[in-house]
């Protein structure tokens, strides 16, 4: 066994001195994130910046047996970056090279640590033609990290984020390096092209299988214009016909359901916001004519942008999200955090109700619920959002039981939590086929024999502090 001075001497060595650090307020920052899961203590932080210097600190990982923590922007609030076993947390933040944009083939190759505000500008000033599928995230956010964890953006008409990924270059956890996709038989990497489709070994796996270095990403034409309707939703059971009706014309860019309880009201507001685009003044006036029109009557109303405030529109036009980080302060304290679940779309309304029910138990008069159609109407990402004041235990406490309750009911109802914690991650192994959750521990027990990546994660009896 190494001592935490020959370990860090050695990463030293690897990847220079100055990106290495076991000093506690550093530590102390890596070794938690917003949401409600207990802090873990992270040993080492290295921020390694080429291939082959995380290939080096793998190899030092698998030879003495120390957990190794992969960490792209950290924000994704669950805790799944959060160390259950100390060990190296590695911070992709400067591989952050944007190496190739393919404007034929409609591709960005991109390293591990590149991040949405990056990429969004190199876009518009380099390739003002193409776009990417953009998270409702901060601007720091990375790319990579959001497509392995299934997220989605305001190109939701083609999709989750992970089936936006045409090959990956991965570092495994027996320090080899392997390339998926088309990229693994040629110089190209245009797609999965018709190999077996190995990217899966790495989505949803909350770093357990290896570490990402590369990934290519699908783009898409960036129209000239680019607008938001706004209408008013009275009554949630009317919400999957209007996602139907809504994706059945196909000319949507993205569908957002948002509710929420205003100051001082007692009724639930809940606002549908369809954005179009268009490469001209008429043909904008047709989509937006035609989806003025879709609703008649007085269950779905149609609300002219200008009755808004003009902050309030130009944060949900805006691209990459400011401001998304002020929920975290809602009851002061800066706790926040939500659970996101995968959900067909027939079952919106009971979600919907049992979720008032669940956040009006746990002191939540005002809950906050985003809504995102996922396809042309074939699911939903469906978030339950719960802010809490972290210097309040009783507050603490209260989200941490509104989000296992909320787990339980998503499950119940057909659902399939998203990027969920390790007390969600229990709850889903509790419901899942049990012979699924054995190819999955002898995938990572083939992949990862030393139980060196992120360990803690995907386990039927997690040992972690969380």
């Amino acid at each position: 066994m190494m001592s935490e001075n020959a370990v860090c001497l050695s990463l030293k060595k690897i990847v220079g001195k100055e990106f290495v650090s076991n000093q506690q307020e550093e530590l102390y920052i890596y070794s938690r994130d917003l949401g409600t899961c207990n802090p873990g203590k992270a040993d080492y932080v290295v921020a390694p910046r080429t291939v082959e210097e995380i290939m080096e600190v793998v190899r030092l990982s698998a030879s003495h047996k120390i957990p190794i923590v992969p960490l792209g922007g950290g924000l994704n609030l669950s805790g799944l970056t959060v160390p259950c076993h100390g060990g190296i947390i590695m911070d992709t933040k400067r591989m952050d090279d944007i190496i190739e944009v393919n404007d034929i083939s409609r591709y960005a190759l991109i390293e591990a640590g590149v991040t949405l505000g990056k990429l969004n500008s190199y876009l518009k000033k380099k390739h003002p033609n193409l776009r990417f599928s953009m998270a409702d995230a901060p601007p720091t956010s990375t790319i990579v990290g959001n497509a392995l964890i299934y997220g989605s953006g305001h190109l939701s008409k083609y999709g989750i984020h992970s089936e936006m990924i045409n090959g990956i270059e991965v570092v495994l956890p027996t320090a080899e390096i392997c390339r998926i996709g088309s990229c693994s038989v040629s110089p190209i990497w245009f797609g999965k092209a018709s190999l077996p489709d190995l990217s899966s070994l790495f989505v949803n796996w909350y770093g357990t299988t290896g570490i990402v270095t590369k990934l290519s990403l699908k783009l898409y034409p960036r129209h000239s214009m680019r607008d938001m309707l706004i209408f008013t939703v009275q009554e949630s059971d009317t919400i999957p016909d209007a996602i139907q009706r809504i994706t059945e014309t196909e000319m949507m860019e993205d569908v957002i359901i948002i509710a929420t309880k205003p100051d001082k009201s007692n009724v639930i507001m809940i606002l549908l916001l369809i954005y179009v685009t268009a490469d001209s003044e008429n043909e904008l006036k047709v989509k937006k004519k035609i989806f003025k029109k879709m609703f008649k009557g007085n269950k779905i109303i149609y609300v002219p942008k200008e009755l808004f405030p003009s902050k309030l529109t130009k944060h949900y036009m805006g691209e990459p999200k400011y401001g998304i980080e002020e929920l975290a302060d809602l009851k002061k304290g800066g706790g926040f955090e939500y659970l996101g679940a995968n959900l067909p779309i027939d079952s919106i309304p009971i979600a919907f109700s049992k979720g008032v029910a669940i956040a009006k138990k746990y002191g939540y008069d005002s809950p906050i619920y985003i809504i995102r159609n996922i396809g042309i109407g074939q699911s939903v990402i469906f978030t339950f959002q719960y802010p809490f004041n972290r210097a309040d235990e009783k507050s603490l406490e209260a989200t941490r039981n509104a989000i296992i309750e909320t787990t339980d009911m998503v499950i119940d109802i057909g659902g399939v939590p998203w990027k969920p914690s390790i007390i969600e991650q229990q709850g889903i192994i509790k419901k899942m086929n049990p012979i699924t959750f054995e190819l999955m521990n002898k995938i990572r027990g083939l992949m990862d024999p030393n139980r060196i990546m992120n360990p803690g994660k995907w386990e039927i009896v997690s040992t972690c502090n969380n």
